[in-house]
């Protein structure tokens, strides 16, 4: 059986998750990146022949490279896959798909276009307390959903503002980069897509520290170290800050499901609480990864005495077990055409969702109304890419 052949554009520190692919005759036969310092590192990690470049358009003339994974910076995503997928190549695009709405719309024109397939990394949709949550919403169990709150706190928000993420002009902002997962995960378990959308948000706390020096290179790893805690005792922010560090949005869904969504990037605490509410009762996450319980009420009575408990054990891998769930959900996709919990449309909306709030809160919080795709584009990722 001939070997299906994967490169990697961008070796970022996601890429790792494609190191340890599940078949043997699935390989990594290239890689690009513009450090070659990375690249040798890369080389040695993986341990056989590869093909090795700074310049990605040579790895996409590659004819053992089937299929290539996009794992770039954001503001990169749009140029790199539209040149991928004109040559031919099977994309996994790491969410989010794009910075802005239009670099999305001409990503989905160009896969339809050339009938290449497109695949999008929101491995959320792998987790196994998402995929237990949506399990219990298709039960039926709480009723139709009419009301949706998700609160993300994250103690490690510092490593966003220390690199490249700190600038609009890389990622919009923070509702696409970091918020992109948590929207689509609303959308997917809701059963609809954000029609209007109102915005509040400011960057109110890392602005107020101190700064690194342009020609020093940021410790994208020191956030992570309880060391940094309070918030404004640190000292080595990116130069340039100039989107929010806590964002907050209500979103009217299509379905007229009602929805919001908030997340703060200077919590003591890091986690993402969900909240879904229907015409038979309600559903909360507590915990999202390991030992994590997904708690329903379906009877009135206290907060504190769930009717329905579901215990989650802890899954091998990263990202609670969904990293390796998504590459062989993206490999079944291309090399077997069966269809994945991820959808091209979704991501999109995702990516909309947040730039659209980022406009509603940069612009006096006007609600702000999310523009539509042809129909002949929805037709064509909804009928799977066929």
């Amino acid at each position: 059986m001939k070997t299906f052949g994967i490169g990697i554009i961008g070796l970022s520190r996601r890429s790792v998750i494609i190191q340890n692919l599940p078949e043997k005759n699935v390989k990594i036969t290239g890689a690009a990146d513009l450090d070659p310092s990375t690249l040798k590192k890369f080389k040695k990690n993986v341990g056989h022949d590869i093909f090795l470049t700074e310049d990605y358009h040579e790895l996409l003339k590659r004819d053992e490279i089937d299929a290539v994974f996009i794992m770039t910076r954001d503001y990169q995503h749009e140029e790199i896959t539209i040149a991928a997928l004109e040559a031919g190549k099977a994309v996994f695009l790491e969410k989010p798909m794009a910075i802005t709405l239009e670099s999305c719309d001409r990503i989905l024109e160009t896969a339809y276009r050339t009938k290449t397939k497109l695949f999008l990394g929101h491995n959320m949709r792998y987790m196994p307390f998402v995929q237990k949550m949506k399990e219990i919403i298709d039960s039926g169990v709480i009723g139709t959903i009419q009301a949706v709150w998700c609160r993300h706190f994250i103690n490690y928000g510092g490593t966003y503002f220390r690199n490249w993420c700190s600038e609009r002009s890389h990622t919009n902002g923070l509702l696409l980069q970091k918020g992109a997962h948590d929207i689509d995960v609303i959308h997917w378990l809701a059963g609809g897509f954000t029609q209007k959308v109102v915005g509040m948000g400011r960057l109110s706390v890392y602005d107020k520290c101190g700064r690194r020096k342009p020609d020093e290179a940021p410790d994208r790893e020191k956030a992570f170290d309880d060391s940094c805690w309070p918030p404004l005792s640190q000292d080595d922010m990116a130069p340039l800050i100039d989107i929010e560090d806590h964002n907050m949005v209500m979103l009217e869904l299509d379905n007229r499901v009602q929805a919001s969504y908030t997340q703060c990037f200077y919590t003591p605490d890091a986690e993402r609480n969900y909240t879904f509410i229907g015409t038979h009762g309600r559903l909360e996450n507590i915990g999202d990864t390991g030992d994590c319980e997904i708690h329903v009420w379906t009877q009135r009575g206290s907060r504190r005495n769930p009717d329905i408990i579901h215990r989650l054990k802890p899954v091998e891998g990263t990202h609670g077990g969904a990293d390796p769930l998504i590459i062989n959900a993206f490999i079944d996709f291309v090399k077997n055409d069966i269809t994945p919990h991820t959808s091209p449309i979704a991501a999109r909306n995702a990516v909309a969702t947040g730039v659209m709030g980022h406009k509603s809160m940069r612009n006096g919080n006007i609600p702000e109304t999310i523009p539509q795709l042809p129909a002949y584009i929805t037709d064509y990722f909804n009928n799977g890419q066929k």
